[in-house]
């Protein structure tokens, strides 16, 4: 029984996380409709600004928002400087996101080397919470507060604030939008700085999880993409009922069937569009 609690806590953890990265990536497929392939790389390079933070400023939290607001700035770079000379252009763009992607995982091994770098985890969370006999790391229970806590942000955001409203008819109607006076630009690149922040955040947060490494990157983003297929595209409920299905099936299947994990992470999701194409909450693209 022991066993299985603390299994059911860790999918929990990784499923908070996954959402962290999830999020921002479905929110940016939803309306800008492009598959930003460089997300898993910001998650990584999030990860990385992090431990050089950490070097200076030993405290996570501040580490993962110093990684966040960097990693938007960067995002917001590329959606300003590359994606918007290729607009209308979805190979050209999912092509040079793949490229950046890979010029991002070179520019990390070249910086911090090819080792696995640990997180530590704040002292404060450190010491293990022991509930009927079963220990468990309190940190990742925080991280499940914080998709939580991130959650409900973006769904006030987006359903009780008008930017949300204005991002919302971007999603639905971009031509629309555009004719009424929406600025579909702006929160494009608005949009992208979020996702990306919440990417960069998201890498250090999950540090004292899975540390930063080289190929964190393409461990992160095949997760991201099974998360949006499966959820919807452009759908927040859909990112975090996915998130936290993934990471369940990622969790057990990794420790009860290890040679068949990727097969039956990918499972649920052909299943899923197999009888429903836009995914569990998303709707057809517009």
């Amino acid at each position: 029984m022991q066993y299985w609690i603390i299994q059911t806590l860790n999918s929990l953890a990784l499923g908070g996380l996954l959402f962290l990265l999830a999020a921002g990536f479905s929110l940016i497929f939803g309306l800008m409709r492009i598959a930003n392939l460089t997300h898993g790389s910001m998650y990584m390079l999030g990860a990385y600004v992090g431990v050089s933070v950490l070097r200076y400023v030993p405290n996570l939290w501040l580490a993962a928002l110093i990684a966040g607001l960097t990693i938007a700035i960067f995002g917001g770079l590329i959606e300003r400087l590359i994606l918007r000379a290729l607009a209308g252009n979805a190979l050209g763009q999912v092509l040079v996101t793949l490229g950046i992607s890979f010029i991002v995982a070179d520019f990390c091994l070249m910086v911090w080397g090819g080792d696995p770098i640990p997180i530590p985890t704040p002292a404060a969370l450190q010491k293990p919470i022991i509930i009927g006999g079963v220990t468990f790391p309190p940190y990742r229970l925080v991280v499940v507060l914080i998709a939580l806590a991130t959650a409900l942000g973006l769904y006030l955001l987006m359903e009780r604030t008008r930017i949300g409203a204005m991002i919302r008819a971007g999603v639905d109607d971009r031509q629309m939008a555009r004719a009424v006076g929406i600025p579909v630009s702006r929160l494009f690149t608005m949009v992208f700085c979020l996702g990306a922040f919440l990417a960069g955040a998201a890498g250090v947060l999950g540090g004292p999880i899975m540390s930063a490494y080289p190929g964190l990157d393409a461990d992160m983003l095949p997760l991201a993409l099974i998360i949006v297929m499966l959820g919807g595209i452009g759908s927040l409920l859909g990112a975090f009922v996915g998130s936290f299905i993934i990471g369940a099936i990622y969790t057990f299947g990794t420790a009860l069937l290890p040679d068949l994990a990727y097969m039956i992470l990918f499972l649920p999701m052909i299943v899923v569009i197999a009888f429903r194409p836009t995914g569990l909450f998303g709707r057809p693209l517009s």
